[in-house]
């Protein structure tokens, strides 16, 4: 059993619903999107065993894992979640919805980047949807989605750089639309990994 992994660290989530849990990410390579704004090489990665993921996160306090990418669908199974889960891992996923999503999640982030229309037949239900929005972006109408727990609009920075305008663009789209929330990227603004 082997995962092709672009980088395992341990952090605080840096946004959304659990911001500023401590969490371990396993950040997963490929990925079925090119969104411009991406801040993640996930071209390149090592092929892992279980094994040696275990052995590089056994060391961490933590016990709740984050699997990213990428688009970590692409790889990941319920055979492979299993394993973490009977070692007293929680375990959340970040996934841009184009697939569904493996039974044995416990958090699942849907930060859908293109096209809505068949995200409700793959996840009708994840704990709170994530769209990354730039300055004149349109937000979708919440019927069109997984039915979710949290809605949030998180503004596109440049890098690792604020960018005003987006973030302006976002708070008046959640002043027009209070079902959603702001969702900034804390782990940017206080440069932690």
């Amino acid at each position: 059993m082997k995962l092709i992994v672009n980088e395992i660290f341990y952090s605080l989530q840096g946004e959304g619903g659990r911001m500023g849990e401590a969490s371990i990410f396993i950040r997963l390579s490929k990925c079925n999107l090119a969104c411009s704004f991406c801040d993640t090489d996930f071209e390149n990665g090592e092929e892992m065993t279980i094994e040696q993921i275990f052995s590089k996160i056994s060391s961490f306090p933590c016990k709740w894992i984050i699997w990213t990418g990428g688009e970590p669908t692409l790889q990941l199974t319920d055979e492979y979640l299993s394993v973490f889960r009977q070692a007293g891992y929680k375990q959340a996923i970040e996934t841009n919805g184009t697939k569904k999503t493996p039974y044995l999640i416990d958090y699942i982030t849907c930060s859908p980047k293109l096209n809505y229309n068949n995200l409700k037949k793959l996840n009708p239900k994840v704990n709170e949807i994530r769209i990354p929005v730039k300055n004149g972006d349109f937000l979708p109408d919440i019927d069109s989605l997984p039915k979710a727990d949290k809605y949030f609009v998180s503004p596109v920075f440049d890098g690792s750089k604020p960018n005003k305008e987006n973030i302006n663009y976002c708070v008046e789209l959640v002043k027009q639309n209070p079902q959603w929330s702001l969702s900034l990227q804390m782990h940017k603004l206080i440069d932690i990994e």
